[in-house]
């Protein structure tokens, strides 16, 4: 009766840290502290002259999944990322749905997932992107997401850029 107590605690204690690993794994973390990494986030884009992007989704998600391998994938798009955002992939599913966040976002996830928010290196929200206007037949449009990077890049919103 003890080997098999034992074996049965020796199971739960493996899968409970195989379901830590897999997390760990994952795009959007459930378990994460949304509210930490956002302003960690703010406080490296601010320091830095970039944005912060959030995407919003879940590992449940195949669009969000494959929106994010698209981006990866692309050079160009992945270095215009690099340059001028600093992303932060933030949770929606049953196990967090994050609300709270998502109230002081204005309810992005209306436009379904993934849905982009980027916000300015003080927090002031930028821009709500529904990631289904970039997408094109059964997948993204490279010229599309390139150019929606760009169009709200820090380079792009800077005033001057447009005096003359």
């Amino acid at each position: 009766m003890k080997t098999l107590l034992k074996t049965i605690l020796f199971l739960c204690f493996v899968s409970k840290l195989s379901y830590g690993q897999e997390v760990k794994n994952k795009l959007y973390n459930p378990n994460a502290d949304a509210k930490a990494d956002i302003s960690k986030a703010f406080a490296l884009a601010d320091s830095t002259g970039k944005h912060v992007l959030i995407q919003i989704g879940g590992n449940w998600c195949k669009w969000c999944i494959r929106f994010n391998k698209f981006c990866k994938e692309d050079h160009e798009i992945d270095s215009v990322m690099q340059s001028s955002y600093v992303v932060v992939h933030l949770n929606y599913s049953t196990e967090n749905t994050n609300l709270e966040i998502l109230k002081t976002l204005q309810y992005p996830q209306r436009f379904g997932f993934p849905v982009i928010v980027i916000l300015d290196g003080k927090g002031k929200q930028i821009h709500t992107q529904d990631t289904g206007l970039l997408e094109s037949g059964d997948g993204y449009d490279g010229k599309k997401v390139m150019n929606f990077f760009k169009d709200w890049s820090p380079f792009a919103l800077n005033p001057k850029n447009f005096e003359k």
